[in-house]
């Protein structure tokens, strides 16, 4: 594809001040063999390959530079294999992740990892930055399914790593090394996914509070608990009411956040009952528990409009940090500091469970003062995340957006590790140049 007019839904992802070029081409591989001839001409004539799947990524990773190719998977699309008796499933890139879900749904299977947008996301970006997603506090990241993949590397050639057996640690894991690597390493052409037994039907609490620090209380009962809810998710006053102005959930005025809870345990009424007592013991204002599987999918589809309801306050900057759980509090307090000072509504939303957390800045875009204070925000956010002891990214990526702080986080031994692995597999540094690596 080369007709500028269609090449240029091909530019960047969904992400806000990162960097991005015109492409030359884009190409669309149907197999394989494809993305190895692709590559291998690349390689040797030096120029940039950019690999994208759904664009729908937050950081940056599959923005275009100039003059490059574009190499979408969009049709390395097909479900190779469902094995019920290894459960696995073995999917090309771009396989939609809801529809990996549901395949392994309809083998009375469970397919754990779901991004905020699992109904677009693909499996190969989902990899390629081991995204997470709201399931992630009892049951992982994406890389904790990844059993095998196929990988062409920079200069065209093909291989396999990992393996289909329960065990197995003959040499080198360069299966976690590919995973997270956000396109710089190789190009991902096939994996071979771990899938779950189906759990029990969730078991799901819904706590209001009348402030973000009450919420962040209850956090911490929580993680003091017996119980590993299957979703853990928070919610501030300005996400909500994003929310209700899109799909009306009855808040009132008074709710200054709201905690959504889930369990699917084999003693789901019984975690829902202690997770709700938590949520008592934190002064929460109301708390209210249902084992209505309907109900539950109401409040998770909720959950997923937080980001698209808040865009339609203004122009937005989404941070992505992760912070040990027992300073989830102190973020929290950093974030409505950081918005006070600066003049500016910041909504909070994220996985209280795990730490990771969403602070998406509503500014506006249309001056140089507006976005200075909304990078300046930005960048205080972040600097927090690190300073509580926690991390520049959770779940989306280095990409292009975090590189001056991904420097920032790495000591200066990983940087050179970093660097040396990138030249060994990429030593022309024809893949995704710019992305994923501590800026120099």
């Amino acid at each position: 594809m080369t007709d500028p007019d269609l090449i240029a839904s091909f530019v960047r992802d969904e992400s806000h001040f990162t960097p991005a070029g015109a492409p030359a081409l884009v190409l669309i591989p149907r197999t394989t063999e494809e993305v190895a001839t692709a590559l291998a001409v690349a390689h040797e004539l030096g120029v940039a390959v950019v690999t994208r799947g759904a664009g729908s990524g937050l950081s940056g990773g599959a923005n275009a530079t100039e003059g490059c190719i574009v190499l979408s998977t969009r049709r390395l699309s097909r479900i190779v294999e469902v094995d019920t008796t290894e459960r696995l499933l073995v999917a090309q890139p771009g396989v939609v992740t809801a529809d990996v879900r549901a395949e392994a749904e309809r083998h009375g299977l469970f397919y754990p990892p779901d991004p905020g947008s699992v109904a677009t996301c693909t499996i190969g970006g989902n990899v390629a930055t081991n995204a997470g997603g709201m399931c992630c506090v009892k049951y992982g990241v994406t890389g904790d399914y990844v059993l095998g993949l196929e990988v062409v590397l920079a200069d065209g050639r093909t291989m396999r790593t990992g393996r289909r057996t329960v065990k197995g640690v003959a040499g080198y894991d360069l299966t976690r090394l590919f995973v997270g690597s956000e396109g710089t390493l190789g190009v991902i052409t096939e994996v071979t996914l771990r899938l779950l037994p189906t759990p029990s039907e969730a078991h799901s609490v819904l706590a209001t509070f009348g402030d973000v620090a009450g919420a962040g209380r209850a956090v911490q009962a929580i993680t003091q608990t017996r119980v590993t809810p299957s979703v853990f998710e928070i919610l501030d006053r300005t996400t909500l009411r994003a929310i209700e102005s899109m799909t009306p959930l009855g808040f009132d005025g008074s709710v200054g956040a709201v905690l959504l809870l889930q369990s699917d345990s084999s003693t789901a009424k019984e975690d829902a009952e202690a997770l709700a007592d938590a949520c008592e013991s934190a002064d929460a204002l109301d708390v209210v528990q249902s084992d209505n599987p309907d109900e539950a999918r109401t409040l998770l589809e909720a959950r997923r409009l937080a980001l698209p309801s808040l865009e339609r306050l203004g122009d937005w900057l989404l941070d992505d940090v992760c912070v040990p759980r027992s300073q989830v509090v102190a973020l929290i307090e950093h974030v409505e500091t950081i918005a006070s000072d600066e003049g500016l509504t910041i909504g909070l939303f994220g996985h209280a469970g795990d730490g990771n957390m969403h602070p998406t800045v509503i500014y506006d875009g249309s001056t140089p003062e507006g976005r200075d204070t909304a990078l300046r925000a930005f960048d205080r956010i972040t600097a927090s995340a690190l300073e509580l002891g926690g991390t520049v990214t959770g779940e989306h990526g280095v990409g292009r957006l975090k590189t001056q702080w991904l420097r920032r986080e790495l000591d200066a031994v990983a940087t050179e590790v970093h660097g040396a692995i990138k030249r060994a597999l990429d030593p022309t540094s024809t893949l995704n140049p710019g992305v994923a690596l501590p800026a120099e």
